[in-house]
């Protein structure tokens, strides 16, 4: 989760343990009250009380990307520069 927070360009502005605060990177929340976007990152889950968008990681930047799961985990695997995990049929 850390390392699609950090794509993203997410900057916490309140942390409590594993529980982050801050804009949704999502919408681009520049709003006065920072804390609508939460995450968890030892769960790899995250929530925005303002746009709704909630999920794991790769939900994230399939949200971000606006593309489908499938096509978003391949991308995601280009750009961290990681193999995709094919599944090889027998």
């Amino acid at each position: 989760m850390q390392q699609v927070l950090d794509l993203l360009g997410f900057e916490p502005t309140h942390r409590r343990g594993d529980q982050w605060y801050g804009c949704c990177p999502l919408h681009a929340s520049t709003s006065r009250r920072p804390r609508h976007f939460s995450v968890n990152v030892a769960i790899g889950r995250y929530y925005c009380h303002k746009c709704h968008g909630k999920g794991h990681q790769l939900e994230l930047w399939a949200a971000f990307t606006k593309l489908p799961l499938h096509p978003a985990a391949i991308d995601l695997c280009h750009v961290l520069g990681r193999e995709v995990p094919w599944i090889r049929h027998w």
